[in-house]
């Protein structure tokens, strides 16, 4: 009789992860996510931010607009081009994106 009331019986539940065991994928995500996305836009970043910095009066530049043009004047926070003789515009520097060469003008 005994052996009929233990097989009865349910089963007993196994033991619940704890909270760390639970965060590991979440957290696993996330370095993939951080090396494989955040990290190479913030050298992006760096980068672009250190060539607006090096610029200087005679560099050749293309404009985030499309506009090849030669630097005349720079200020902390504007730069004139020459896009033809005679023909400045003044911009935002963010708006450089980057050098152009001979020969992409």
């Amino acid at each position: 009789m005994f052996h009929q009331i233990a097989w009865a019986q349910q089963a007993g539940a196994g033991a619940t992860p704890t909270f760390l065991e639970q965060m590991m994928p979440f957290v696993f995500i996330f370095l993939i996510f951080f090396f494989l996305i955040i990290r190479p836009q913030q050298k992006r970043q760096k980068k672009q931010q250190q060539f607006l910095t090096d610029l200087k009066r005679g560099d050749s530049v293309l404009t985030s607009g499309g506009i090849f043009g030669t630097i005349e004047g720079l200020t902390e926070k504007f730069v004139t081009l020459e896009v033809a003789d005679g023909v400045r515009l003044r911009i935002l520097r963010s708006q450089i994106s980057g050098s152009a060469s001979e020969d992409q003008q």
